[in-house]
């Protein structure tokens, strides 16, 4: 092996590693939207303590990340209130869910048991490409949108 494939190599895989961790940064942004919508959708709002049941975390730890998503624009939250999305909040609570599904469709597919596959899809929905997550909806014939499960 040459000097400069050591270094392409090394560029590849430095490349591969920083986008996990992108993904890793996102992923609580993500479930937290997610897990917000979904509440709001079944109790008509999200409460910290809700989140904290669902999430099995302290209220402390959801009123940080709370306070962190309201700093960055996707939710809205008073003390002793409900929290409630943005437009921006709502738009990836929605491509969460739709990536979620996908992701869910496709080991369903592959005769993956409904609950690992819904274990499993929590954690590939936030680190499977935008490539693959096509190839994956492709392959079971389901768009984003089509969700019927």
């Amino acid at each position: 092996m040459t000097a400069d494939h050591n270094t392409l190599e090394a560029s590849r895989r430095a490349r591969r590693f920083k986008h996990v961790r992108a993904a890793h940064q996102s992923e609580v942004t993500e479930d937290y939207v997610e897990m917000i919508a979904e509440l709001i959708h079944r109790h008509g709002e999200a409460r910290a303590v809700d989140l904290a049941e669902c999430f099995g975390v302290t209220n402390a730890t959801v009123n940080r990340t709370i306070a962190r998503l309201q700093r960055d624009g996707l939710v809205m939250s008073r003390p002793y209130r409900a929290i409630f999305l943005t437009a921006e909040g709502e738009a990836l609570a929605r491509r969460s869910r739709e990536r979620h599904q996908i992701v869910l469709d496709f080991l369903l597919a592959l005769g993956v048991s409904r609950e690992v596959a819904e274990t499993d899809a929590e954690g590939v929905e936030h680190h499977v490409s935008d490539e693959t997550l096509a190839a994956f909806a492709r392959l079971t014939g389901k768009l984003p949108g089509d969700n019927d499960a």
